[in-house]
Formats: structure tokens, C-alpha cells, sequence
């Protein structure tokens, strides 16, 4: 299965580290990554493979949901078909 990880936020140091961090910790292999910072504010976009994951869906979750409060950004995860449902025109 993958996913799209999306980040947004006041830029800070460590945001691209700390969520991939979390992505190793459970096996989730990042595909492909953008990142960009408007204003101050950064934005990223992962897709990623969740495939190998070592934890069921509500620990990978509650894993990204730590970094978003703790760095004070919003950060979802998103099952790519839904991702490209919600984005299809």
C-alpha cells in the first residue's frame, strides 16, 4: 500500500529529518519527496510505500501525530487512492 505523507507549517530545523526518521523506525520506505518553503511557511509532500511496515495503521499514526504536535505543524497521512480521489478534477 502507499500513502501520501503531507506537511505543512512555519519553517523550523529538523522537519524533513524527524518525519523520516519515523518512516525508518517502521520499516515505511519513502518513493518520492517535495518540499517547499512560502513564506515561511513549509510545505512537503512524500509518497511513500507502506508495504514492509512493521506496525499496524493506528501506530503509524499516532507516530506522526507526536512529530506534527511537537514541531506545532499539521501533518496527515492519506492512502494514495484517496489522495488521488480527493485531487482528481
Amino acid at each position: 500500500m502507499r500513502a501520501v505523507i503531507t506537511v505543512v507549517g512555519r519553517d523550523t530545523v529538523g522537519v524533513v529529518a524527524r518525519v523520516s526518521q519515523v518512516c525508518a523506525e517502521l520499516n515505511i520506505n519513502i518513493e518520492d519527496v517535495t518540499q517547499s518553503i512560502m513564506q515561511e511557511m513549509f510545505c512537503m509532500i512524500m509518497l511513500v510505500n507502506l508495504e514492509k511496515c512493521t506496525a499496524p495503521m493506528e501506530t503509524v499514526r499516532a507516530a506522526l501525530d507526536k512529530v506534527a504536535a511537537t514541531m506545532n505543524m499539521e501533518l496527515h497521512l492519506t492512502r494514495e487512492e484517496v489522495f488521488d480521489a480527493m485531487h482528481h478534477i
